[in-house]
C-alpha cells in the first residue's frame, strides 16, 4: 500500500533552518524560524516558567488525564487573560474556553467546530496570512478564500479594499483576523479600523475567528487584545484562538486555548459538547505540563509579576530592534525607505526585497530568510546588525 505514496516538498522554513545549521559561516544570521531570540541568539526558558516548573514537579501528585476540554482552572484563567475580569463576568456562561495543544490545536478545533455548525462555510483569510492557516483549516474540509490585507508597495494595510471585500461576505461564513502582531507582515489594524470591522460583522452577519498568538509582544498585554475585547463585547458570536508559545516561551509544550462566545448560555453548552467530541476524536486529551505552568504563573502574584516583567523586556527588545535596524539602514547609505519596519508590531516584517535578492542574501551572505522576505526581527542582535545592514546595502546596489 505504501508504495503508492509520493514525496511531499519540505516545509520551506524547516528546510531553511536545516541549511542554517549546516552553514559554517561564522557570520550567518537566522531570520527565518519564528521563535523569540535573546541577544545571544538563544530562545531561553523564562525564569518565571522555571520557578513554576519546580513548584509543579515538587507538588504534583498525579499524571492522570485532564479530560478532552482540559484543566478547568487553566481555561478560566487564560479566558480572563484574553477578555479581562469585567468582560468575563458580563458574558457569563455565553463564553467557554477549552484547552488545546497549542494555537495550532486551537485552530484545528475551531475548524472542526465551524464544520459541525456549517459544513458549507467559507473561511476568509488575509492576503497574506500565516502559512499554516490554510492547511490547518482547509484539511478539515472547509473552503478557504482570501481578502486583501497588505500592500507590499506602501507597507500598509489595504483597509479600504479589505472592507470592500468583506462587505460581500454574509452570514454563515467566517472571517479570520490576526489579533495583533500580524504574521507575516507585522502591520496591524488600528482601533478605528477594528471598530469598522466590528460594525461590518454586525451588519453582514459573518462570524469572526481571531488568531491571537502574540498577546503582550506588540504594545502590551491589555493593548494587544483591544480588537478581541471590542468584538467580544459587541458580537453575539465569536471565536478566539490563543497561544502561550510566544508570550510564555512554551513552544514545545503545545499550550493554547479556543474561546467561543455564543448568543445564549444554552448554545455555549452545546458548543462545549461539540468541541469536546472533536478533541476526543483527534487527540483525546491535551497535554498538561504547559497549561499547569501558565495556570500557576497567572494565579500567583509574585510569579505573574515576574513573568510580566520578562514579557515586557522581550517586547521592548523587539521594538527597540526595529528602531535600531531602521537607523542602521540609514547609516549605511541605503536610499530606500525602510521606516515601515519601525511602525510594525511583533516579531515579523517583510524586508521588501525580491526573491532573487533573498536568494543572494542566503547564498552569498548566509543571511537566512524565506522567499517572501519575511524576517524575524528577534533574530537581529548587536553582534550581527552591522553585517546585516551592510549586506542588505550590497544586495540592493547590485
Amino acid at each position: 500500500m505504501f508504495q503508492s505514496l509520493t514525496s511531499l516538498p519540505a516545509d520551506p522554513i524547516l528546510g531553511l533552518m536545516a541549511n542554517y545549521r549546516a552553514d559554517d559561516n561564522p557570520k550567518k544570521i537566522d531570520l527565518g524560524i519564528g521563535v523569540y531570540k535573546n541577544e545571544n541568539g538563544d530562545t531561553p526558558i523564562m525564569t518565571s516558567v522555571k520557578k513554576a516548573e519546580e513548584i509543579i514537579l515538587n507538588s504534583q501528585t498525579t499524571k492522570s488525564y485532564v479530560g478532552p476540554t482540559g484543566a478547568a482552572d487553566y481555561n478560566s484563567i487564560v479566558g480572563k487573560l484574553l477578555l479581562g475580569d469585567s468582560l468575563v463576568s458580563s458574558l457569563g456562561k455565553r463564553r467557554i474556553t477549552v484547552q488545546s495543544p497549542g494555537g495550532c490545536g486551537g485552530l484545528r478545533l475551531a475548524a472542526e467546530f465551524i464544520k459541525s455548525a456549517n459544513p458549507d462555510a467559507t473561511v476568509w483569510v488575509s492576503d497574506p496570512t500565516w502559512a499554516n492557516h490554510v492547511p490547518l483549516l482547509g484539511s478539515a474540509g472547509l473552503k478557504i478564500e482570501s481578502y486583501p490585507y497588505y500592500d507590499y508597495a506602501t507597507h500598509s494595510v489595504r483597509f479600504d479594499e479589505m472592507v470592500d471585500c468583506l462587505s460581500k461576505v454574509g452570514s454563515g461564513d467566517v472571517v479570520l483576523l490576526h489579533g495583533c502582531c500580524h504574521n507575516p507582515c507585522g502591520a496591524d489594524l488600528n482601533q478605528e479600523q477594528w471598530q469598522q470591522i466590528c460594525d461590518l460583522a454586525l451588519k453582514q452577519g459573518f462570524t469572526v475567528l481571531i488568531d491571537l498568538a502574540y498577546q503582550g509582544l506588540g504594545d502590551g498585554l491589555e493593548e494587544d487584545v483591544y480588537g478581541a475585547r471590542l468584538l467580544a463585547s459587541a458580537l453575539s458570536e465569536l471565536m478566539v484562538v490563543t497561544s502561550c508559545s510566544k508570550n510564555f516561551g512554551l513552544y514545545r509544550e503545545r499550550t493554547g486555548a479556543l474561546t467561543v462566545i455564543s448568543d445564549t448560555d444554552a448554545a455555549a453548552a452545546i458548543a462545549t459538547t461539540q468541541i469536546a467530541a472533536a478533541a476526543r476524536a483527534m487527540y483525546s486529551m491535551p497535554p498538561d505540563h504547559g497549561a499547569a505552568i501558565v495556570q500557576l504563573i497567572l494565579s500567583d502574584t509574585d510569579l505573574r509579576k515576574e513573568w510580566d516583567a520578562e514579557l515586557t523586556s522581550m517586547r521592548n527588545r523587539i521594538n527597540g530592534l526595529r528602531t535600531q535596524f531602521v537607523k542602521k539602514i540609514q547609516e549605511v547609505g541605503i536610499s530606500e525607505d525602510f521606516s515601515f519596519i519601525e511602525r510594525e508590531k511583533g516579531m515579523f516584517s517583510f524586508l521588501g526585497v525580491n526573491v532573487d535578492q533573498v536568494q543572494t542574501l542566503v547564498n552569498d551572505y548566509s543571511i537566512y530568510l524565506v522567499n517572501s522576505s519575511r524576517i524575524n526581527v528577534a533574530g537581529i542582535n548587536d553582534q550581527n546588525i552591522d553585517y546585516l545592514a551592510t549586506s542588505l546595502s550590497a544586495v540592493l546596489k547590485t
